[in-house]
């Protein structure tokens, strides 16, 4: 009885969360914060971000003996 309560406990806690997290509870006043509204002097110290390019590698790098 007490491990189903929990698990049931668990499943409501993630489905809240993944409410919150998509927005589903802003009718309440709840929403997440942007990365960008939490944390803008990370954006503000970014060096020319347009310049980032992301590879994908040709091989796999050889691992360390």
């Amino acid at each position: 009885m007490l491990l189903r309560a929990l698990v049931l406990l668990l499943l409501l806690a993630n489905a809240g969360y993944f409410a919150w997290t998509r927005g589903g509870l802003a009718m309440f006043g709840t929403t997440p914060a942007r990365f960008s509204e939490t944390e803008p002097e990370r954006l503000a110290q970014q060096l020319r971000p347009q310049l980032l390019q992301i590879r994908k590698d040709e091989a796999p790098a050889a691992p360390k003996p």
